[in-house]
């Protein structure tokens, strides 16, 4: 395959010259299929895309939880500063007395319970400490079954 043009010779592409044309060519191509591809996965696009949704509402909730975080240790502070003296005091008494009182009670209900059902009990504790992983995702899966349940009610 020569060229000619009004007479003149251009000079005739080697078969080197030509493999090397056409392997850019070939090149050329697979990059714009792949790229075509690539616009005409929608199911890609989409995880793509709800993968950045995600990372961005993420990155936001972490800000907005920060935020939060600052504004209501300023609140309390706040409230702190603000609250009087003897005001705190009474309040640390009453909360002190109510400890005291809650272990009172709890003491009264161990001497006054007998010991099988404490030691039934006590097993009851000790194994739900021991599984705690598995009750909490069970009471978790319980409160979720009752939501739905209820949000279809009201339906």
């Amino acid at each position: 395959m020569s060229t000619h043009s009004q007479g003149d010779k251009e000079a005739t592409p080697t078969p080197e010259e030509l493999r090397e044309q056409v392997e850019h060519t070939r090149e050329d191509l697979g990059r714009t299929v792949e790229a075509l591809a690539a616009k005409a996965d929608v199911k890609a696009q989409t995880k793509e895309k709800a993968a950045e949704i995600k990372d961005q509402a993420a990155q936001k909730a972490a800000l907005v939880t920060d935020q939060l975080r600052d504004k209501a240790a300023q609140a309390a502070q706040l409230v702190k500063d603000k609250t009087p003296d003897p005001v705190l005091d009474k309040a640390a008494h009453a909360a002190a007395q109510v400890r005291d009182t809650a272990a009172r009670a709890g003491q009264l209900a161990a001497e006054k319970t007998p010991d099988p059902v404490r030691e039934k009990a006590d097993q009851a504790a000790t194994m739900a400490r021991s599984n705690r992983t598995p009750l909490l995702a069970a009471a978790a899966a319980l409160a979720f079954f009752l939501l739905l349940r209820r949000s279809r009610r009201r339906r």
